[in-house]
């Protein structure tokens, strides 16, 4: 089986591709022309694979006949390597002045100086374009600071098949409805499960937080309150993981069953497909991964919102998101050229039929773009039943929190939702544990 188109991007091999004169280590000298006017020669930093990277050289092209001023070079890392270089090179004078960046690393850039906060044309521009949650998700310090481009987001998958089979007509609403379904679900042979009613994933952080918190969110709780403090002992968080204990205590949840590896694809997703896991909580891109490994059978698959829980008013799902910042520590003017070229990159005249030339790309990897045209310009390709529930669904999604501290913050979640999964710890322990931990990351990150 092959892994997701967006999951190859993030673990191709050690892959450097430079498009034009720009060596692995920095390049050519990105002031060529002169730091403070005349022309200016701005480099793209990002992690796709080839057929992306040729496609962004195009757009580039078509920018420079429209921007003679200005030149674009684009150099493709490893997935592994996009964040280091951007840190290790993004104060010298040949350094990335644009670079794709995953959502949860903004709050360092920032603080680093190494996202520069939008212009006030481009700040315009996403207001008019964007959805105003995800251009909040790519606001820090009351700015802006990137375009978002990838969005990802969760909803419920079912097998309609094993759903018919247990009687079951529509996919839960409520939680109570979760565990009655997950419940009918569930199929044992001599004592043993054999079919999970709901599967859990374990192994891998955001593979564990993301799913849990949709259910948290979808409650009506958060994982930090306004004043960004952790809320892992509030009665609406807490329901959630007693929600999963319970699951568990049941035989509806099986731990054996949710390991992920390190593609993230694995036994979650195997059981998955092979029809002995009835409903889990998952991103939009594994779409490919269902396909290739469903064949025929990918027509059984259902989505359907998160499922709301007695506290809460309705469903919110976990999003995340890729987004292209340009580096503040690069010189004025190729700051502003930076801005200009992802401006044009982004809007509705740089690609095919209404659609920018950022969504054209995206679209072709099978990710949904963010920007509201591109979705209706590609509205075709996204008509899938799977993509068109997820798309429904991005008004009500609830930004993963973007903090400094961020990464070890999720890691610790994955931590002690794991300790419910296996039975390590009570609910109660694991999310007392819990706001303990993740208190003490983040008072040490923004200290």
């Amino acid at each position: 089986m092959r892994i997701s188109t967006r999951r190859a991007a993030l673990t191709a091999a050690a892959l450097v591709v430079g498009v034009g004169s720009m060596a692995a280590c920095g390049g050519q000298n990105d002031d060529a022309g002169g730091g403070s006017g005349g022309k200016q020669t701005i480099s793209f930093l990002t992690h796709w694979g080839p057929e992306q990277v040729k496609a962004l050289k195009t757009a580039a092209s078509e920018f420079e006949k429209k921007n003679p001023g200005i030149s674009v070079n684009v150099r493709a890392v490893p997935f592994a390597n996009l964040l280091s270089t951007l840190r290790t090179q993004g104060s010298s004078p040949n350094g990335p002045t644009i670079a794709s960046i995953y959502d949860l690393w903004l709050p360092e850039l920032v603080r680093d100086g190494l996202a520069a906060p939008a212009p006030a044309d481009v700040s315009k521009d996403l207001s008019a374009g964007w959805p105003e949650n995800l251009v909040q998700g790519v606001t820090k310090d009351g700015q802006p600071r990137g375009y978002p481009n990838e969005v990802d987001l969760y909803a419920l998958n079912y097998n309609k098949k094993l759903f018919a089979a247990a009687g079951v007509t529509e996919p839960p609403k409520t939680w109570d409805e979760l565990v009655q379904t997950a419940r009918k679900l569930t199929k044992r042979e001599g004592g043993k499960v054999t079919q999970q009613g709901f599967g859990v994933i374990t192994s891998w952080p955001a593979g564990v937080a993301h799913p849990w918190l949709s259910l948290v969110n979808s409650n009506g709780g958060a994982m930090l309150d306004g004043d960004g403090k952790p809320t892992l002992t509030d009665p609406k968080v807490k329901a959630a993981a007693e929600l999963y204990a319970n699951l568990i205590k049941d035989g509806a949840t099986q731990p054996s069953m949710s390991n992920a590896n390190a593609n993230t694809t694995g036994p979650y997703l195997d059981n998955f497909v092979n029809g002995k896991t009835g409903m889990i909580v998952m991103a939009n891109w594994w779409q490919s991964a269902l396909k290739d490994a469903m064949g025929s059978r990918y027509s059984d698959v259902g989505v359907a919102p998160i499922p709301v829980g007695p506290d809460g008013e309705k469903s919110a799902a976990v999003s995340y998101s890729w987004l292209t910042v340009v580096n503040g520590k690069a010189a004025k003017p190729r700051q502003d050229a930076a801005w200009k070229f992802l401006t044009y990159l982004n809007g509705p005249d740089s690609g095919k039929q209404g659609s920018s030339a950022m969504g054209d790309i995206l679209t072709s990897m099978g990710i949904l773009p963010s920007r509201t045209s591109d979705l209706t310009a590609h509205q075709d390709e996204l008509s899938d039943p799977f993509l068109a529930a997820y798309i429904k669904e991005l008004p009500n999604a609830v930004p993963f929190p973007s903090v400094l501290g961020g990464e070890a913050m999720s890691q610790a979640l994955q931590k002690h939702v794991e300790n419910i999964v296996f039975g390590k710890a009570s609910a109660e322990e694991a999310m007392t544990a819990a706001q303990r931990e993740i208190a003490d990351i983040l008072t040490k990150a923004g200290a």
